[in-house]
Protein backbone atom coordinates (compact mmCIF):
# COMPACT_ATOMS: atom_id res chain seq x y z
CA UNK A 1 0.00 0.00 0.00
CA UNK A 2 1.21 3.48 -0.82
CA UNK A 3 2.71 5.10 2.29
CA UNK A 4 1.10 8.44 1.38
CA UNK A 5 -2.32 6.78 1.61
CA UNK A 6 -1.62 5.22 5.00
CA UNK A 7 -0.27 8.45 6.50
CA UNK A 8 -3.27 10.57 7.45
CA UNK A 9 -3.80 13.63 9.61
CA UNK A 10 -6.69 14.73 11.77
CA UNK A 11 -8.62 17.87 10.81
CA UNK A 12 -6.74 19.84 13.45
CA UNK A 13 -3.33 18.63 12.29
CA UNK A 14 -4.21 19.19 8.63
CA UNK A 15 -5.42 22.74 9.38
CA UNK A 16 -2.22 23.56 11.28
CA UNK A 17 -0.19 22.17 8.39
CA UNK A 18 -2.22 24.23 5.91
CA UNK A 19 -1.64 27.39 7.95
CA UNK A 20 2.08 26.76 8.37
CA UNK A 21 2.73 25.98 4.70
CA UNK A 22 0.75 29.02 3.57
CA UNK A 23 2.42 31.38 6.05
CA UNK A 24 5.96 30.04 5.58
CA UNK A 25 5.76 30.08 1.78
CA UNK A 26 4.41 33.64 1.86
CA UNK A 27 7.24 34.65 4.19
CA UNK A 28 9.80 32.95 1.93
CA UNK A 29 8.37 34.60 -1.20
CA UNK A 30 8.60 38.01 0.48
CA UNK A 31 12.22 37.44 1.52
CA UNK A 32 13.22 36.24 -1.94
CA UNK A 33 11.52 39.13 -3.72
CA UNK A 34 12.66 42.23 -1.82
CA UNK A 35 13.56 43.95 -5.07
CA UNK A 36 10.47 42.76 -6.95
CA UNK A 37 9.30 45.10 -9.71
CA UNK A 38 5.91 44.45 -11.29
CA UNK A 39 5.48 45.39 -14.92
CA UNK A 40 3.28 48.46 -15.05
CA UNK A 41 0.22 48.71 -17.24
CA UNK A 42 -2.05 51.57 -18.18
CA UNK A 43 -4.68 50.76 -15.59
CA UNK A 44 -5.28 52.86 -12.52
CA UNK A 45 -4.84 50.76 -9.37
CA UNK A 46 -4.52 51.22 -5.63
CA UNK A 47 -2.02 48.38 -5.26
CA UNK A 48 1.71 48.88 -4.82
CA UNK A 49 3.38 47.65 -7.99
CA UNK A 50 6.48 46.55 -6.08
CA UNK A 51 4.71 43.95 -3.90
CA UNK A 52 4.85 40.40 -5.22
CA UNK A 53 1.41 38.92 -6.06
CA UNK A 54 2.15 35.25 -5.29
CA UNK A 55 0.19 34.73 -2.08
CA UNK A 56 -2.23 32.49 -3.96
CA UNK A 57 0.55 30.01 -4.71
CA UNK A 58 1.26 29.67 -0.99
CA UNK A 59 -2.42 29.21 -0.11
CA UNK A 60 -3.02 26.70 -2.91
CA UNK A 61 0.06 24.68 -1.96
CA UNK A 62 -0.90 24.61 1.73
CA UNK A 63 -4.44 23.55 0.86
CA UNK A 64 -3.37 20.91 -1.68
CA UNK A 65 -0.81 19.23 0.60
CA UNK A 66 -3.07 19.31 3.67
CA UNK A 67 -6.12 17.92 1.86
CA UNK A 68 -3.97 15.10 0.49
CA UNK A 69 -3.16 14.00 4.05
CA UNK A 70 -6.61 14.68 5.49
CA UNK A 71 -8.07 11.36 6.59
CA UNK A 72 -11.67 12.51 6.29
CA UNK A 73 -11.34 13.80 2.72
CA UNK A 74 -12.65 11.56 -0.04
CA UNK A 75 -11.04 11.00 -3.43
CA UNK A 76 -13.30 13.59 -5.09
CA UNK A 77 -11.93 16.36 -2.86
CA UNK A 78 -8.35 15.32 -3.58
CA UNK A 79 -9.17 15.31 -7.31
CA UNK A 80 -10.72 18.79 -7.09
CA UNK A 81 -7.70 20.09 -5.17
CA UNK A 82 -5.44 19.09 -8.08
CA UNK A 83 -7.43 21.32 -10.44
CA UNK A 84 -7.54 24.05 -7.80
CA UNK A 85 -3.75 24.04 -7.90
CA UNK A 86 -3.94 24.22 -11.71
CA UNK A 87 -6.20 27.27 -11.48
CA UNK A 88 -3.68 28.92 -9.17
CA UNK A 89 -0.92 28.29 -11.73
CA UNK A 90 -3.13 29.91 -14.37
CA UNK A 91 -3.41 32.91 -12.06
CA UNK A 92 0.38 33.14 -11.75
CA UNK A 93 0.74 33.20 -15.52
CA UNK A 94 -1.89 35.92 -15.73
CA UNK A 95 -0.21 37.97 -12.98
CA UNK A 96 3.09 38.00 -14.85
CA UNK A 97 1.98 37.87 -18.49
CA UNK A 98 -1.29 39.84 -18.22
CA UNK A 99 -3.34 37.48 -20.40
CA UNK A 100 -6.25 38.94 -22.33
CA UNK A 101 -9.66 38.22 -20.81
CA UNK A 102 -10.77 35.88 -23.62
CA UNK A 103 -7.79 33.60 -23.06
CA UNK A 104 -8.31 33.65 -19.29
CA UNK A 105 -11.97 32.67 -19.62
CA UNK A 106 -11.04 29.85 -22.03
CA UNK A 107 -8.59 28.28 -19.58
CA UNK A 108 -10.97 28.83 -16.67
CA UNK A 109 -13.69 27.04 -18.63
CA UNK A 110 -11.29 24.19 -19.40
CA UNK A 111 -10.08 23.72 -15.80
CA UNK A 112 -13.60 23.95 -14.35
CA UNK A 113 -15.35 21.74 -16.92
CA UNK A 114 -13.09 18.69 -16.60
CA UNK A 115 -13.73 17.94 -12.89
CA UNK A 116 -17.45 18.77 -13.21
CA UNK A 117 -17.90 16.38 -16.15
CA UNK A 118 -15.72 13.62 -14.67
CA UNK A 119 -17.27 13.79 -11.20
CA UNK A 120 -20.80 14.21 -12.52
CA UNK A 121 -21.59 16.68 -9.72
CA UNK A 122 -23.86 19.47 -10.91
CA UNK A 123 -26.37 22.05 -9.72
CA UNK A 124 -29.74 20.58 -10.72
CA UNK A 125 -31.21 23.70 -12.29
CA UNK A 126 -33.34 21.53 -14.63
CA UNK A 127 -35.19 20.09 -11.64
CA UNK A 128 -35.74 23.57 -10.23
CA UNK A 129 -37.16 24.76 -13.57
CA UNK A 130 -39.09 21.49 -14.03
CA UNK A 131 -37.55 20.73 -17.43
CA UNK A 132 -35.46 17.87 -18.82
CA UNK A 133 -32.60 18.74 -21.17
CA UNK A 134 -30.56 15.60 -20.59
CA UNK A 135 -28.39 17.23 -17.89
CA UNK A 136 -26.80 19.61 -20.41
CA UNK A 137 -28.32 22.73 -18.85
CA UNK A 138 -27.14 21.52 -15.43
CA UNK A 139 -23.58 21.13 -16.72
CA UNK A 140 -23.53 24.54 -18.42
CA UNK A 141 -25.08 26.31 -15.42
CA UNK A 142 -22.66 24.63 -12.99
CA UNK A 143 -19.59 25.57 -15.03
CA UNK A 144 -20.70 29.18 -15.27
CA UNK A 145 -21.55 29.22 -11.54
CA UNK A 146 -17.99 28.22 -10.61
CA UNK A 147 -16.43 30.65 -13.11
CA UNK A 148 -18.64 33.44 -11.77
CA UNK A 149 -17.50 32.69 -8.22
CA UNK A 150 -13.85 32.66 -9.27
CA UNK A 151 -14.12 36.06 -10.91
CA UNK A 152 -16.23 37.56 -8.13
CA UNK A 153 -13.42 36.92 -5.64
CA UNK A 154 -10.97 38.30 -8.18
CA UNK A 155 -13.10 41.45 -8.55
CA UNK A 156 -12.98 42.30 -4.82
CA UNK A 157 -9.22 41.79 -4.58
CA UNK A 158 -8.65 45.55 -4.70
CA UNK A 159 -7.29 46.55 -1.28
CA UNK A 160 -4.91 45.17 1.35
CA UNK A 161 -6.62 42.32 3.19
CA UNK A 162 -10.03 42.88 1.58
CA UNK A 163 -10.50 39.72 -0.50
CA UNK A 164 -8.75 37.56 2.10
CA UNK A 165 -10.92 38.85 4.95
CA UNK A 166 -14.19 38.36 3.05
CA UNK A 167 -13.08 34.90 1.92
CA UNK A 168 -12.16 33.96 5.49
CA UNK A 169 -15.67 34.88 6.69
CA UNK A 170 -17.20 32.77 3.93
CA UNK A 171 -14.98 29.82 4.93
CA UNK A 172 -15.99 30.20 8.57
CA UNK A 173 -19.69 30.27 7.63
CA UNK A 174 -19.25 27.22 5.37
CA UNK A 175 -17.50 25.35 8.17
CA UNK A 176 -20.31 26.07 10.62
CA UNK A 177 -23.11 25.34 8.12
CA UNK A 178 -21.49 22.06 7.03
CA UNK A 179 -21.05 20.98 10.63
CA UNK A 180 -24.65 21.88 11.57
CA UNK A 181 -26.02 19.94 8.59
CA UNK A 182 -23.75 16.92 9.31
CA UNK A 183 -21.74 17.34 6.12
CA UNK A 184 -18.53 16.92 8.06
CA UNK A 185 -16.13 16.32 5.18
CA UNK A 186 -17.09 19.71 3.70
CA UNK A 187 -16.67 21.30 7.13
CA UNK A 188 -13.15 19.85 7.21
CA UNK A 189 -12.30 21.13 3.73
CA UNK A 190 -13.66 24.60 4.53
CA UNK A 191 -11.65 24.72 7.75
CA UNK A 192 -8.43 23.68 5.98
CA UNK A 193 -9.00 26.41 3.39
CA UNK A 194 -9.68 28.92 6.19
CA UNK A 195 -6.34 28.01 7.77
CA UNK A 196 -4.52 28.57 4.47
CA UNK A 197 -6.20 31.96 4.02
CA UNK A 198 -5.31 33.04 7.57
CA UNK A 199 -1.67 32.07 6.96
CA UNK A 200 -1.66 34.44 3.99
CA UNK A 201 -3.82 37.13 5.63
CA UNK A 202 -1.28 37.72 8.42
CA UNK A 203 1.19 39.01 5.81
CA UNK A 204 -1.49 40.59 3.62
CA UNK A 205 -2.94 42.60 6.51
CA UNK A 206 -2.39 46.32 5.89
CA UNK A 207 0.20 47.41 5.12
CA UNK A 208 0.46 44.32 2.92
CA UNK A 209 3.81 42.62 2.36
CA UNK A 210 2.40 40.22 -0.23
CA UNK A 211 -0.64 40.20 -2.52
CA UNK A 212 -3.06 37.42 -3.30
CA UNK A 213 -2.90 37.98 -7.04
CA UNK A 214 -5.05 36.13 -9.56
CA UNK A 215 -3.38 32.93 -8.37
CA UNK A 216 -5.15 33.38 -5.03
CA UNK A 217 -8.50 34.88 -5.98
CA UNK A 218 -9.15 32.36 -8.76
CA UNK A 219 -8.04 29.49 -6.53
CA UNK A 220 -10.30 30.50 -3.63
CA UNK A 221 -13.27 31.09 -5.94
CA UNK A 222 -12.69 27.69 -7.55
CA UNK A 223 -12.75 25.87 -4.19
CA UNK A 224 -15.81 27.87 -3.07
CA UNK A 225 -17.54 26.89 -6.29
CA UNK A 226 -17.04 23.16 -5.76
CA UNK A 227 -17.90 23.29 -2.07
CA UNK A 228 -21.15 25.08 -2.98
CA UNK A 229 -21.96 22.34 -5.52
CA UNK A 230 -21.17 19.45 -3.15
CA UNK A 231 -23.00 21.09 -0.23
CA UNK A 232 -26.63 20.04 0.28
CA UNK A 233 -28.37 23.38 0.80
CA UNK A 234 -31.73 21.75 1.51
CA UNK A 235 -31.08 18.55 3.52
CA UNK A 236 -34.64 18.38 4.89
CA UNK A 237 -36.22 18.86 1.45
CA UNK A 238 -38.59 21.45 2.88
CA UNK A 239 -37.08 24.93 2.72
CA UNK A 240 -36.70 25.66 -1.00
CA UNK A 241 -36.52 29.43 -0.56
CA UNK A 242 -33.58 29.13 1.83
CA UNK A 243 -31.76 26.68 -0.45
CA UNK A 244 -32.17 29.10 -3.37
CA UNK A 245 -31.07 32.31 -1.67
CA UNK A 246 -28.50 31.03 0.85
CA UNK A 247 -25.67 30.66 -1.71
CA UNK A 248 -26.33 34.22 -2.92
CA UNK A 249 -26.27 35.51 0.68
CA UNK A 250 -23.03 33.72 1.38
CA UNK A 251 -20.94 34.14 -1.75
CA UNK A 252 -22.16 37.20 -3.61
CA UNK A 253 -23.20 39.92 -1.14
CA UNK A 254 -19.93 41.89 -1.18
CA UNK A 255 -19.03 41.14 -4.84
CA UNK A 256 -22.58 42.08 -5.90
CA UNK A 257 -22.38 45.38 -4.05
CA UNK A 258 -18.95 46.11 -5.48
CA UNK A 259 -19.76 45.12 -9.05
CA UNK A 260 -23.07 46.99 -9.23
CA UNK A 261 -21.52 50.16 -7.76
CA UNK A 262 -18.54 50.09 -10.13
CA UNK A 263 -20.57 49.08 -13.20
CA UNK A 264 -23.18 51.83 -12.82
CA UNK A 265 -20.51 54.46 -12.16
CA UNK A 266 -18.46 53.44 -15.20
CA UNK A 267 -21.53 53.20 -17.40
CA UNK A 268 -22.45 56.78 -16.48
CA UNK A 269 -18.90 58.01 -17.08
CA UNK A 270 -18.15 56.03 -20.26
CA UNK A 271 -15.37 53.98 -18.60
CA UNK A 272 -14.61 50.37 -19.56
CA UNK A 273 -15.84 47.95 -16.85
CA UNK A 274 -12.94 45.55 -17.59
CA UNK A 275 -10.17 47.94 -16.55
CA UNK A 276 -8.68 48.22 -13.08
CA UNK A 277 -9.61 51.33 -11.16
CA UNK A 278 -9.99 53.01 -7.78
CA UNK A 279 -13.77 53.28 -7.86
CA UNK A 280 -14.55 50.12 -5.88
CA UNK A 281 -16.61 50.29 -2.67
CA UNK A 282 -13.49 49.85 -0.52
CA UNK A 283 -11.84 52.77 -2.32
CA UNK A 284 -14.91 54.97 -1.83
CA UNK A 285 -14.73 54.43 1.92
CA UNK A 286 -11.04 55.37 1.83
CA UNK A 287 -12.09 58.57 0.03
CA UNK A 288 -14.41 59.24 3.00
CA UNK A 289 -11.25 59.29 5.17
CA UNK A 290 -11.71 55.85 6.67
CA UNK A 291 -8.43 54.02 7.24
CA UNK A 292 -7.78 50.70 5.51
CA UNK A 293 -8.22 48.88 8.83
CA UNK A 294 -11.51 50.67 9.48
CA UNK A 295 -12.75 49.64 6.02
CA UNK A 296 -11.96 46.03 6.88
CA UNK A 297 -13.85 46.44 10.16
CA UNK A 298 -16.90 47.86 8.36
CA UNK A 299 -17.06 44.91 5.99
CA UNK A 300 -16.49 42.50 8.87
CA UNK A 301 -19.65 43.89 10.46
CA UNK A 302 -21.55 43.60 7.16
CA UNK A 303 -20.41 39.99 6.79
CA UNK A 304 -21.45 39.13 10.33
CA UNK A 305 -24.88 40.69 9.81
CA UNK A 306 -25.40 38.75 6.57
CA UNK A 307 -24.45 35.51 8.31
CA UNK A 308 -26.83 36.37 11.14
CA UNK A 309 -29.63 36.65 8.58
CA UNK A 310 -28.57 33.28 7.17
CA UNK A 311 -28.64 31.70 10.62
CA UNK A 312 -32.10 33.06 11.38
CA UNK A 313 -33.41 31.74 8.06
CA UNK A 314 -32.05 28.28 8.97
CA UNK A 315 -33.36 28.16 12.54
CA UNK A 316 -36.70 29.77 11.75
CA UNK A 317 -37.79 28.48 8.33
CA UNK A 318 -41.08 30.39 8.40
CA UNK A 319 -39.14 33.68 8.44
CA UNK A 320 -37.32 33.00 5.15
CA UNK A 321 -39.40 35.41 3.07
CA UNK A 322 -39.11 38.12 5.73
CA UNK A 323 -35.33 37.59 5.93
CA UNK A 324 -35.05 37.78 2.16
CA UNK A 325 -36.89 41.12 2.13
CA UNK A 326 -34.53 42.46 4.82
CA UNK A 327 -31.56 41.28 2.77
CA UNK A 328 -32.78 42.99 -0.42
CA UNK A 329 -33.46 46.22 1.48
CA UNK A 330 -29.97 46.10 3.01
CA UNK A 331 -28.38 45.69 -0.43
CA UNK A 332 -30.42 48.59 -1.84
CA UNK A 333 -29.52 50.89 1.09
CA UNK A 334 -25.82 50.04 0.90
CA UNK A 335 -25.80 50.40 -2.87
CA UNK A 336 -27.40 53.86 -2.61
CA UNK A 337 -24.83 54.95 -0.01
CA UNK A 338 -21.88 53.71 -2.04
CA UNK A 339 -23.19 55.40 -5.19
CA UNK A 340 -23.19 58.74 -3.37
CA UNK A 341 -19.54 58.31 -2.33
CA UNK A 342 -16.82 59.57 -4.67
CA UNK A 343 -14.13 57.28 -6.14
CA UNK A 344 -10.61 57.51 -4.76
CA UNK A 345 -8.40 59.88 -6.75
Amino acid sequence: MNSIETFQLSIYEASILSFLISYMLCYLIIKLNKSYKFEKDNQKRLSNLNIVPLGGVAMATGFFVSVRFLGQADSNIVYISIFALGVSILGVIDDFKNLNWQLKIFFQFFLVSIPIINLGTVINIENLLNIDLGNYLNLIFTVFWVILLMNSINFIDNMDGFAAMNSAYICLALTILSFVFNQNYLADISFVLLAAIIGFFILNFPPAKIYMGDSGSLFIGFVFGFISILFDWNPTGENYLYSSIAPIFLFFTIPLLDFSTVFIYRLKNNISPTKGGTDHISHRLLKENYSVKNVLLIFSIINLFIFLLLTISIVFNFLSIFIFIIYVLLIIILFAKFQKMKPLD
